[in-house]
């Protein structure tokens, strides 16, 4: 089958709006979802027969069903989905409220779950479908100021990272997208901040903040190539797991991993011996 159907969430702006552009242009039905009414007609004319925008809140269960199905009633399948609907948040850990923690949680872990447990059911009885995790850079490593914003994306990344394997023997198959900083509204009208700012915190989390929101607008990543690349992902046969976007998220992956290992080598000798002596 050559033509695909997409689901993309989000898409007001930012990736969402650029992949689903992408993604029709390419001759695909894209089914977008935005939470203002004034941009359905927007998003319908993009490429008409081929944009079609649905009124839909991820943090909304029963809107999410009912959207989802309307979609595959419309459409007869589900080929794609894009789980791109989210916000970053600024702060360091003590500064946010439970509350902070709780609106960031809702939008970029929940409302990510539940569109992926109502797409599951269609795309297991076609025994089909690709399922894009727009994660972050952030989703992976963790840095001073942004905890709330790594916690909602490291649960994201928990769960798609079980799914995959869950899902992989009924043909379908998780990746989790990991952007670095690209050029869209993120650090504008898309993130948030603790509103409470503590002294102890300039040297770490503040220089964060002040670095994220200075450069809004000049960020290094180009969107419709990170597009580009998460269409040839959709399309290959085995594609990964993980997709780091951007040198900076590929540069951030691997000192990760790199601080794992000395970790592990640093204390191995001592923590392995944990086991009942025989």
């Amino acid at each position: 089958m050559s033509e695909k159907v997409w689901f993309i969430t989000g898409l007001s702006s930012g990736f969402g709006r650029t992949l689903a552009e992408e993604v029709a242009r390419n001759g695909d039905k894209v089914i977008g979802t935005v939470r203002q009414q004034c941009l359905l007609e927007e998003f319908n004319n993009i490429s008409v027969g081929n944009t079609f925008a649905y009124l839909m809140d991820v943090t909304n269960p029963d809107g999410v069903k009912a959207t989802i199905e309307a979609a595959f009633n419309h459409f007869g399948r589900l080929d794609v989905l894009v789980n791109n609907a989210g916000f970053g948040f600024l702060g360091a850990v003590e500064e946010a409220t439970i509350k902070d923690y709780r609106e960031v949680m809702e939008t970029n872990f929940f409302g990510a779950l539940q569109v992926t447990q109502a797409v599951l059911p269609y795309m297991r009885k076609q025994g089909s479908g690709r399922i894009i995790q727009m994660s972050s850079a952030a989703g992976f490593r963790a840095t001073a100021g942004f905890g709330v914003y790594n916690a909602s994306k490291f649960a994201l990344e928990g769960m798609s990272e079980a799914l995959a394997l869950e899902v992989a023997p009924l043909g379908i198959k998780v990746t989790i997208v990991e952007p670095g900083p690209f050029r869209t509204n993120f650090a504008g009208t898309s993130i948030k901040a603790a509103k409470q700012e503590m002294p102890e915190y300039e040297a770490t989390a503040r220089i964060f903040k002040n670095n994220i929101l200075g450069y809004a607008g000049q960020q290094e990543g180009d969107p419709q190539k990170a597009a580009q690349v998460i269409m040839q992902v959709v399309n290959a046969e085995n594609p990964p797991l993980r997709l780091p976007l951007g040198s900076t998220a590929i540069t951030a992956v691997r000192k990760k991993l790199e601080q794992v290992e000395e970790d592990i080598k640093s204390w191995e000798s001592i923590a392995a011996h944990t086991s009942f002596d025989v």
